[in-house]
């Protein structure tokens, strides 16, 4: 399980999630990505959101729509989360949160995923109390941060922080930029994987947004992180 984290809201982890989920199913990954983030819950709002931008436009093809399930009905379930090749598995948030014990979830959600599928956390944001769960569930971290000096200093801590709990990062993004100062991996203490340009008011419908998480996804996938899924 890798743990998208990040330091205040807005750095954008989960668009990172969402993206990064769906480049790793156009290379044949099964994906499941899952909202961590209880309290500030749109990852299956935002996938439900831009479920158009997976198709190209004249295809005739049926947009993916998120299928409603969320993270406790998944690790409450008694089959395995079997997640689809052609598009990721996403979990919404539990509908009552304070009454689920967000540390057992979590780790029946890895016990209920394929050991092969890539499974991607969207964390709460910095170094709130509630990001403990996700980041002991999971393997490794993925920082992701835009490129501003006190959003880079929240985004070290938070990079602490799951390092202190078990879950070192396994690299970082950075959103919103072109180029990254060689200095920035040195900061964060772990390597850069990419970065991610603007892509405006819609980032996941800019074909240039798509090839970055693309790119993304294929150097993940040489991580020793990754060294268990099946990418193509």
């Amino acid at each position: 399980m890798i743990a998208v984290a990040g330091g205040k809201g807005g750095s954008g982890k989960t668009t990172t999630t969402l993206g990064l989920a769906r480049a790793l199913s156009r290379r044949g990954a099964p994906v499941v990505a899952a909202d961590a983030d209880w309290d500030l819950p749109n990852l299956a709002r935002l996938a439900a959101e831009t479920a158009a931008d997976r198709v190209p436009a004249g295809t005739g093809l049926r947009a993916a729509e998120e299928d409603g399930r969320t993270v406790l009905d998944a690790a409450r379930g008694t089959e395995r989360v079997r997640p689809d090749r052609s598009e990721p598995t996403v979990l919404a948030a539990p509908d009552s949160p304070r009454s689920v014990d967000a540390h057992a979830t979590f780790d029946a959600l890895d016990a209920a995923t394929p050991n092969d599928a890539p499974v991607l956390l969207d964390c709460p944001a910095g170094a709130s109390p509630d990001v403990a769960a996700p980041l002991r569930a999971a393997d490794r971290a993925l920082i992701a941060t835009p490129l501003r000096r006190a959003a880079l200093r929240d985004a070290a801590k938070t990079a602490a922080i799951a390092s202190r709990l078990g879950c070192p990062p396994v690299g970082a993004v950075v959103i919103g930029e072109t180029s990254v100062p060689d200095r920035v991996a040195a900061l964060l203490g772990c390597p850069l994987l990419g970065s991610v340009p603007d892509g405006g008011a819609a980032p996941l419908s800019d074909s240039a947004v798509r090839s970055a998480y693309d790119d993304i996804a294929r150097r993940l996938g040489e991580t020793e992180a990754a060294a268990a899924w099946t990418v193509a």
